[in-house]
C-alpha cells in the first residue's frame, strides 16, 4: 500500500496567510506545508484540499482512478471545488466500515473532538490509520496488532499517540508519522527533535511511503538529563519528551511544604500541564524505583534530589560534613548513578546549572554548589542524551 501525502500542514496551511509569527516567517521552501491530504494506492483520497489535483501532479500522481473521497473534519470556508473526474466528499459514520472497488476497506474510527479518524486496511492486510487535525482516538480497547503506519497530528495530541501505544495500536515498528503541522513549532529542526523524542518524523509535501516497509525508526534515547538555569523551560521540555507515551511515572522530590502558598502554587501548575494517566510519586528515594521494571520515569528533579540528600547527612555543618558528611554523601550519590547506569526503564531527569553565577558567600551553599556540579557530571555522563535548555531552547550536548 502506498501513500502519498500531498500535504502535511494544518488546515490553513504554513505559513499561514498574513501571520507574522516566526515560525510561519521560516516556512519556506521545503518547510511550506499545504494542508493535509492522503492519496492511497491512486484509488483512496483522505481529505480534499485546494490544489489538491496540481499537488498530486507534482508528487507524480493522478486523480483519475479515484474511487472514493473521505473527509476528517469540518470545512470552514467556501465550499471546495472538486477536481474533474472525482466522486463527491462525505465522511463515514463513526464504527461504519466500507469496501472500495479496488480492496480497499475503511474503516471510521470515532474521536474525542469532532472528525472522524479512517483505519485503512490494504488488499494485503496491511493497516493505516489516518486521524484529523487535533484529534485523538475515543474510548481505544486492545487494538489487536499494531497498525502498520499512523499518520497523526502529533504535535498537537501527543496523548494521541501515547493512547495508541497503550492499547497496541502504535508498536515499536509502526511508522508514525506527523501531520496537521501548525506553527506551534518555530523552526524545522526543532519539529524532528520533538517529533524524534515522541519516536515519530515528518517528511515534506508530495512524498510516497510505502505502508510495511521498513524504515529506520527514529532513535528514543533511554536515559536523558535535561539541564538549565532557573525558568529556562527545562522541566516543560523533560515532559514534553514523554507526552507521547503511556502511565509515566512522575517522581516529585520536592515533596510538599505546608504553609509555602509560592511552592504550592508551583507544584499545581506542573501537575496541570501534566497528562491525567501520569503517576506521581513523592519521593527522594530515586534509586529503587531505578532498580525496578516499570513505565518510564521522569525525575523532577535532582537538585531538590541532593538537597534531601545533605540534609540527611549533615552536610550543612562544617564539622559533620568534615566528620562524616561527604563521604556518606559521596556513597548516596554513586548508589544513584549506579542505579541510573544499571537501569532498564526510560529515564528522563531535570537538573539544575547553579555554578555559572555568583560565587555563594557561605560554605554550605559552596557546597551544594560543587556537589550539584559533580552530581550533574556523574549523571550525565549514564545518559544517552544530554540536553541544556536556554530561553527555552533546548541545545543538544551529547545524543
Amino acid at each position: 500500500m502506498e501513500v502519498t501525502l500531498l500535504g502535511t500542514g494544518a488546515p490553513e496551511g504554513l505559513p499561514r496567510p498574513d501571520c507574522p509569527c516566526a515560525a510561519c516567517a521560516t516556512a519556506r521552501g521545503s518547510a511550506a506545508r499545504a494542508a493535509t491530504a492522503l492519496l492511497v494506492d491512486g484509488a483512496l483520497l483522505l481529505d480534499l484540499t485546494p490544489g489538491a489535483a496540481l499537488a498530486a501532479a507534482r508528487a507524480g500522481r493522478s486523480l483519475t482512478g479515484v474511487r472514493q473521497v473521505l473527509l476528517t473534519h469540518p470545512h470552514d470556508g467556501p465550499a471546495l471545488e472538486l477536481p474533474p473526474g472525482l466522486p463527491s466528499a462525505g465522511r463515514v459514520p463513526d464504527g461504519r466500515e466500507l469496501t472500495l472497488i479496488s480492496g480497499h476497506r475503511v474503516r471510521a474510527v470515532p474521536m474525542d473532538s469532532p472528525g472522524t479518524g479512517y483505519e485503512v486496511t490494504s488488499p494485503e492486510g496491511l493497516r493505516l490509520l489516518y486521524l484529523p487535525p487535533g484529534g485523538a482516538p475515543a474510548g481505544v480497547g486492545e487494538a489487536g496488532r499494531p497498525y502498520d503506519m499512523v499518520v497523526a497530528d502529533v504535535i498537537a495530541r501527543p496523548d494521541g499517540a501515547a493512547r495508541l501505544r497503550a492499547s497496541g495500536g502504535v508498536g515499536p515498528a509502526t511508522d508514525l508519522v506527523a501531520a496537521h503541522l501548525d506553527h506551534d513549532v518555530p523552526s524545522p529542526r526543532e519539529l524532528d527533535r520533538r517529533l524524534a523524542a515522541a519516536g515519530a518524523r515528518a517528511v515534506p509535501d508530495g512524498t510516497t511511503l510505502v505502508v510495511g516497509e521498513y524504515h529506520e525508526v527514529p532513535d528514543v534515547p533511554r536515559r536523558t538529563l535535561v539541564t538549565g538555569g532557573a525558568r529556562s523551560g527545562k522541566s516543560l521540555e523533560a515532559e514534553r519528551r514523554l507526552e507521547a507515551f503511556p502511565d509515566v511515572v512522575y517522581v516529585a522530590t520536592g515533596g510538599s511544604r505546608d504553609g509555602d502558598t509560592e511552592w504550592a502554587a508551583r507544584v499545581t501548575a506542573h501537575r496541570d500541564r501534566r497528562p491525567g494517566s501520569w503517576r506521581t510519586e513523592e519521593t527522594c528515594e530515586v534509586a529503587p524505583l531505578l532498580r525496578e521494571d516499570g513505565p518510564p520515569l521522569l525525575i523532577d528533579c535532582l537538585s531538590l534530589w541532593l538537597t534531601d540528600a545533605m540534609d540527611r547527612v549533615g552536610a550543612w555543618d562544617d564539622d559533620t560534613w568534615a566528620r562524616s558528611g561527604e563521604r556518606e554523601l559521596r556513597e548516596r550519590v554513586a548508589e544513584l548513578v549506579a542505579a541510573v547506569r544499571a537501569t532498564s526503564r526510560t529515564v528522563v531527569a531535570v537538573t539544575n546549572e547553579v555554578g555559572a553565577g555568583i560565587v555563594p558567600g557561605d560554605a554550605g551553599s559552596r557546597r551544594f554548589r560543587d556537589e550539584l556540579g559533580r552530581l550533574n557530571a556523574a549523571f550525565a555522563d549514564e545518559c544517552e542524551h544530554v540536553l541544556l535548555v536556554v530561553a527555552g531552547q533546548a541545545l543538544g550536548l551529547r545524543g
